[in-house]
């Protein structure tokens, strides 16, 4: 190495100039050769790669866009229009009812969750409350939303701060620890979620613990949460294991306190009163709020199994599997998932319809998805004819490569069965009346197929060969695993 100059520096020296085109001129003792897109100099007898021609030509791109009618008539209009109201297919559109061969016996009003992620208890909830009404004569009914959402902050929080005691070792910037302070407390959930939380702290009529500005809109409330609970990480891992006891104790007793300036301290007993259908007056004084749902929102939810349907290279069908690091109550029951075709699900959830269950479900609900409209078809919307392009991603592509995963969940409460097959289904959302067809919406079957990825049904459901199944240990996904997503 010599004047200062690098070893690079040196050995391109011969080189004078890039020519227009892009090239590197040379002189007489370097030769430039050509080779697809890649330039090579041969500089005395070494020859070097010097970079990568790339070459977009956007002036034909350019003309070659202008040049297609369809192209310019979508520009025109996508400009001014909102893309659904575009691609709007009207074939499908003009085809689009709300009438089913087979209800639930009692649908009640639509919910409304508002501006918070909380669709999977709302969910969970409105299936025990039909239980309520049928066994006290009422006209409508809901549980308190902010009661549940309440223990589940709790929960999750001493969730996360026993997980980040337990990976004290992992360094700071590995993967897992970033999963973990990414949403430590976030709205969204699980069944098996749900079934912890009911099994430790029952329910409450909404009257008992009604909602508050920051159980409907949740956002800055998770703000403040996070903010602390990663706080309290930092120090947790900072100091040494034997002092992880009484620091996560005080970290709790904040964690509750803020909590209780959101929402509301919840009550320990149920003093309720209303009017049943006959306009009979009901008082219920004193009792537990886990007494409340034995009494009268008894669903039997430990004898619920969560059917996943999960095409992916890395997973079996007829085969059960857990996510590590998800869950909310520490002592609580793991997720558990039984991954089968897609068959078992319909099969599963149009017998649970036919016999007056209403079915929890999780699925992807923005995809191919008029939230005016309230369908969810795979047709409702034609984007192939927009674009001029297709879009041939599978179920198990979508998967893989973080196009699709569960993002919402919902009741099933209807279906439409034909030649012995389902060809729609009926949905109960929680997004208030407005949307859909008064709150409720309808699912094609091939939607169903393509974008439905759980079931909760009845192990009554299922056959004693997909119950042998359920028998055997889970295998463990990993934290990040698409199957590892929360309904919001």
């Amino acid at each position: 190495m010599s004047h200062g100059r690098t070893y690079e520096e040196q050995r391109f020296s011969p080189l004078k100039k890039i020519n227009k085109g892009g090239y590197l001129e040379a002189t007489s003792s370097t030769s430039v050769y050509k080779k697809a897109n890649v330039i090579l100099v041969n500089v005395n007898c070494d020859l070097i790669r010097i970079k990568e021609k790339t070459e977009i030509d956007l002036k034909k791109f350019k003309n070659k866009f202008l040049k297609n009618n369809k192209n310019t008539a979508s520009r025109n209009a996508l400009i001014k229009n909102d893309l659904n109201t575009v691609a709007l297919n009207w074939e499908n559109f003009s085809q689009i009812n709300h009438h089913f061969s087979h209800l639930i016996e009692k649908e009640l009003p639509a919910t409304n969750q508002m501006a918070s992620g909380r669709c999977w208890g709302f969910a969970g909830l409105n299936l025990m409350r039909l239980e309520v009404v049928k066994q006290l004569g009422l006209t409508n009914f809901e549980f308190s939303q902010n009661y549940f959402m309440f223990w589940d902050k709790l929960e999750k929080a001493n969730y996360f701060l026993e997980n980040i005691i337990k990976t004290r070792d992992e360094d700071y910037e590995s993967r897992l620890i970033m999963h973990l302070v990414k949403a430590p407390v976030q709205d969204g959930g699980q069944w098996d979620m749900f079934v912890n939380l009911i099994e430790k702290y029952g329910a409450v009529p909404k009257d008992v613990m009604p909602e508050t500005n920051h159980s409907s809109k949740s956002m800055a409330m998770n703000y403040i949460l996070t903010h602390k609970l990663r706080e309290f990480a930092s120090i947790l891992r900072k100091k040494p294991a034997k002092q992880s006891a009484t620091l996560k104790k005080d970290m709790m007793e904040t964690i509750y306190n803020l909590l209780a300036m959101f929402l509301g301290q919840p009550p320990e007993v149920v003093n309720w009163s209303t009017r049943d259908k006959d306009n009979k007056y009901i008082s219920i004084s004193d009792m537990t709020p886990k007494d409340f749902c034995k009494k009268y929102a008894d669903i039997n939810i430990k004898d619920k199994v969560c059917l996943i349907h999960a095409p992916m290279s890395n997973k079996k069908f007829n085969t059960t599997y857990t996510v590590e690091y998800l869950g909310n109550v520490v002592e609580g029951q793991d997720i558990k998932y039984l991954n089968v075709e897609i068959a078992e699900l319909k099969k599963s959830a149009m017998q649970s319809i036919k016999n007056n269950e209403a079915v929890w479900f999780g699925c992807d609900v923005g995809k191919r998805f008029s939230r005016d409209m309230g369908v969810l078809d795979m047709g409702i919307f034609d984007y192939e004819n927009v674009f001029q392009t297709s879009f041939k991603m599978n179920k198990q592509t979508r998967l893989e490569y973080g196009d699709s995963e569960m993002t919402h969940a919902m009741l099933l409460t209807g279906v439409d069965v034909k030649n012995r097959k389902s060809a729609k289904w009926k949905i109960e959302n929680s997004w208030g009346t407005k949307s859909g067809n008064k709150g409720y919406m309808m699912m094609t079957d091939e939607w169903f197929d393509e974008y439905t990825y759980e079931v909760v049904v009845d192990k009554k459901y299922l056959s004693k060969k997909l119950l042998k199944y359920l028998d055997i240990d889970p295998i463990t996904l990993a934290p990040w695993d698409p199957m590892g997503a929360l309904a919001q």
